[in-house]
């Protein structure tokens, strides 16, 4: 009979939930479009050209032989590169950034073949979803990476530590001292009652 092995410790604690995983992915593929809506209808009135969701949805509007369609490939592209903030912000764990990027690509491809009511035939737009997925994973785990490295900050205990040394310090410094004027007052009216003293039995002598 197979023995069935408990999970590790802390195991459920640190796997995400589905919810959690599902809202991600909405969550992601929203800013996602409206990342490039904005940049796209930014681009389209710089150009004087009108805007359409087409542009944003359809695979048919980017084309090689023509301007738009070019340069409807180079928003793309900067969208794919900003996607990685994205993932830094909304994932913010390396491990999890190819997964994210595929289904974003992959939810793309369905939201674009629903709205064109075909699937792309295009091969700029394979190549630039290719190119935008290389790009967002890349950069994607890089930014994560480097936010994982950070050093963890707890706090400003290092400075409260050291400003209390120096003040245990000055408190020390300062008992040594009244500690020392009391040994010296000490030792003056010790003096000047044995002088006192020596002066009595000098008188009792004579």
């Amino acid at each position: 009979m197979r023995k069935h092995t408990p999970p590790r410790a802390g195991a459920l604690l640190t796997s995400p939930s589905p919810l959690k995983i599902l809202t991600q992915i909405l969550t992601l593929q929203a800013a996602y479009y409206i990342l490039a809506t904005l940049l796209i209808l930014f681009t389209a009135l710089a150009a004087g050209k009108p805007f359409s969701a087409d542009l944003v949805l359809s695979w048919r509007s980017l084309r090689g032989d023509t301007t738009v369609g070019w340069t409807l490939g180079l928003c793309w592209i900067v969208v794919g590169g900003l996607g990685a903030l994205l993932l830094l912000i909304l994932i913010s764990r390396s491990k999890l950034v190819p997964d994210f990027t595929l289904t974003l690509h992959f939810l793309h491809l369905v939201v674009t073949s629903l709205y064109s009511r075909a699937v792309p035939r295009n091969w700029l737009w394979w190549l630039l979803q290719a190119t935008s997925a290389g790009l967002m994973t890349s950069l994607g785990v890089w930014t994560c990476r480097w936010r994982e490295l950070q050093p963890i900050n707890f706090g400003s205990g290092g400075a409260g530590g050291e400003d209390g040394g120096g003040v245990n310090s000055k408190d020390a410094s300062g008992d040594i001292a009244v500690h020392d004027a009391e040994v010296d007052r000490g030792k003056t009216r010790g003096g000047g009652a044995a002088y006192e003293m020596v002066g009595l039995m000098k008188g009792g002598a004579g």
